[in-house]
């Protein structure tokens, strides 16, 4: 048995890991690695040989830079089943959509704005509609704890990750050569008391070899009860200045916890008189998926749902979907808080308002989860002076305020407690997605705890014996 580390090998985004086996070969995730743009373009657009031909792929959840680029590699001819919770399932067929509606929309604004320009080099999508329906037609919807076996030898179970809706860590048994091996794979592991979504399971020892994420290794997190204290002094603030507040969110997970936590103020009578618009129409699309999956929920949020009804709706918030209408907010005069994708604020409508809004000191950018090295929201969080935005430069004016208890990633806290439910008897520990310095801290602690544990690089390809 043999593991290769084809992405999120110290760094945090682009999951993609192969493991082969002597009935077949499977892929675990297949993720848009983001990052300078010039590499993102060059690595979404090739797929490692390796993994189009792999029998399978097993997804641990619905966000890009786990699940982007399975519509490239069905367009390379990749002909297996992509196992999923079905609530990944759904995600997916609204993520991938609109991301491929994203690329087709951006590269179609940088050759008219740069059409002049004779070094600019055409911009292409990596993929269109038709790729991502083909990806679609080739899911395998699995629940929670059903064992099912994606090669010949090998089950697999799926277990709650506590991250996003949907969200799991991947258990398999491979049974090799008269011997059994058990190999977990995180995938991104939330934290406990989180809203909405359940609570991380912990794997049952013993695991042979597990592949654990490390994004926040090296940090912990603010008191997740203190999110609402915040996020009222944030709106306060920006309504005494007469600002805007934007806030870069991913449309799966961030923004239904925000919306959820904003229902809580306005429930409690702490939420501060501001209109509260979501541009996204991929977050209006997955809040309905949400809808749908109630199964996901926890308990809190199943017993707001029976006392309260919808989750995602109040008075004071409006859900923006045409272009006209999400336009016209630039125009509007006053406080209002301005939630829209992408996440990392490398693409979709977040641009055209941090673009509008940044050089403005009356305004607000409200960071609520993880930005990656060398996107536009790294720059943001590090506040530097100056930020380009569509390749033009402007200056940073506008506040910049960062919640990390809105982070559903596991902290340094819940990662070492992460691995010691799966056991310090593991024969090998590998660390991904994680930036150098977050993993080179974990894994010192985890070595002063008993574990043997390494940083793999990318491409590195080990034997699991």
């Amino acid at each position: 048995m043999h593991l290769t580390f084809l992405g999120a090998a110290r760094e945090v985004t682009g999951s993609m890991f192969l493991l082969e086996l002597e009935s077949g070969s499977l892929l675990v995730d297949c993720g848009f690695f983001q990052g300078r743009r010039e590499e993102s373009r060059r690595r979404n657009r090739s797929i490692p040989p390796a993994a189009i031909h792999a029998d399978a792929a097993i997804l641990t959840h619905a966000h890009i830079d786990h699940s982007g680029s399975l519509p490239t590699l069905a367009k390379a001819g990749f002909a297996g089943s992509i196992y999923a919770t079905p609530a990944t399932r759904d995600l997916c067929a609204c993520m991938l959509r609109d991301a491929a509606r994203i690329q087709q929309a951006d590269a179609a604004y940088l050759n008219r704005k740069y059409a002049d320009d004779s070094d600019f080099v055409r911009v292409e999508p990596v993929y269109d509609e038709e790729d991502v329906v083909k990806a679609l037609g080739q899911f395998v919807s699995i629940p929670y704890h059903r064992p099912f076996q994606p090669l010949p030898g090998v089950t697999a179970r799926l277990l709650d990750a506590g991250h996003i809706l949907g969200s799991a860590e991947i258990l398999l048994e491979v049974k090799e050569r008269g011997s059994l091996r058990r190999v977990v794979f995180s995938g991104d592991l939330g934290r406990k008391g989180l809203p909405i979504i359940g609570d991380p399971e912990y794997p049952s020892p013993p695991i042979d070899y597990l592949v654990m994420e490390s994004t926040y290794g090296d940090r912990l997190h603010g008191d997740i009860a203190q999110m609402h204290d915040d996020l009222e002094r944030v709106i306060r603030q920006a309504i005494t200045r007469g600002g805007k507040i934007i806030v870069p969110a991913f449309a799966v997970g961030r923004t239904q916890e925000l919306i959820y936590a904003l229902n809580e103020l306005k429930r409690k009578g702490r939420l501060p008189p501001i209109p509260i618009f979501v541009d996204s129409p991929l977050a209006i699309n997955v809040t309905e998926v949400f809808k749908l999956h109630p199964e996901c929920f926890d308990a809190e949020a199943r017993a707001f749902l029976e006392q309260h009804g919808n989750v995602f709706g109040f008075d004071g918030i409006q859900y923006v979907s045409s272009r006209e209408d999400s336009i016209r907010l630039n125009d509007m005069a006053g406080p209002a808080m301005i939630i829209s994708a992408a996440g990392m604020a490398e693409a979709g409508r977040v641009l055209h308002h941090l673009r509008n809004n940044v050089e403005d000191e009356r305004n607000t950018i409200l960071i609520v989860g993880f930005m990656a090295e060398h996107t536009l929201g790294r720059r943001i969080v590090e506040r530097r002076p100056r930020v380009r935005i569509w390749g033009v430069e402007r200056e940073l004016r506008a506040h910049v305020e960062v919640l990390d208890a809105f982070s559903a990633h596991a902290d340094r806290k819940d990662l070492l407690a992460y691995a010691d439910a799966c056991g310090k008897d593991a024969r090998r520990v590998f660390l991904v997605h994680g930036e150098p310095s977050a993993q080179v801290s974990l894994e010192a602690a985890m070595r002063e705890r008993g574990f043997r544990v390494e940083i793999p690089e990318r491409k590195r390809r080990v034997e699991l014996p």
